[in-house]
């Protein structure tokens, strides 16, 4: 990239970056996809003889094996784009921080959000709940757009250390704590049938906290990478 790209044309490159160097490789979906299945079915078969408290471990399931499938997917990916020294590279372009920072979270939580599809296909399938609709899409949208804030500057912070695959997790674990409650409790209420009323303190929390930690990545990630 030359010298004046303009900021979301440096975001857009970023993401097509990350989009297709996935699309060639089929790593990372692939391992993401593989494990939350995985994770998926030890759940129903821990849970066959149980449908009473299936259907109630719908949302835990789908959020928590999102939230690890993500941090497994996440942590390769800038670990292999630190070691191969694209990261490097990106930071020596002559372009806004801010850019490569939306690049990469874009990046991360299109991965997120298709992990959170197939985790949601798969208990549809196998728990034979109800799960799509607009409201439990609206909360896939907000609890992934909250991990991969978090997940992009925590990572940022990790790939640089010693130790990396066992550092990030215990990073993001505590940090998207709110981030797992608000989604797990609001996917509860919409699986309940419950008046959006009753519930509606989920999904602002949610959205309070994405923004919250957005404001602070994207403050803070100039920072991180300069370290």
């Amino acid at each position: 990239m030359k010298r004046g790209t303009p900021f979301l044309k440096a975001v857009l490159a970023i993401v097509g970056k990350d989009l297709r160097a996935e699309l060639r490789s089929r790593q990372l979906i692939s391992a993401m996809g593989l494990f939350a299945l995985m994770a998926t079915m030890v759940f129903y078969f821990t849970l066959e003889s149980r449908p009473d408290v299936r259907l109630s471990a719908t949302p835990a399931v789908l959020w928590v094996t999102t939230v690890f499938a993500g941090t497994l997917g996440l942590n390769r990916s800038l670990a292999q784009e630190y070691d191969r020294g694209s990261f490097d590279g990106l930071l020596l372009a002559p372009i806004d921080r801010a850019a490569l920072f939306f690049g990469k979270l874009i990046g991360a939580w299109v991965f997120s959000l298709v992990v959170a599809a197939i985790v949601t296909l798969a208990l549809t399938i196998l728990f034979n709940a109800t799960l799509f609709s607009l409201a439990w899409l609206g909360i896939l949208l907000l609890g992934t757009t909250g991990f991969a804030t978090v997940g992009t500057l925590l990572g940022s912070v990790a790939v640089q250390g010693r130790g990396r695959e066992t550092t990030f997790p215990i990073l993001i674990l505590p940090v998207a704590l709110p981030i797992i409650m608000a989604s797990v409790n609001a996917s509860n209420a919409i699986l309940a049938g419950l008046p959006f009323s009753d519930w509606a303190t989920w999904p602002a929390l949610l959205a309070s906290v994405d923004v919250i930690f957005l404001v602070l990545a994207f403050v803070l990630f100039e920072y991180v990478v300069e370290e």
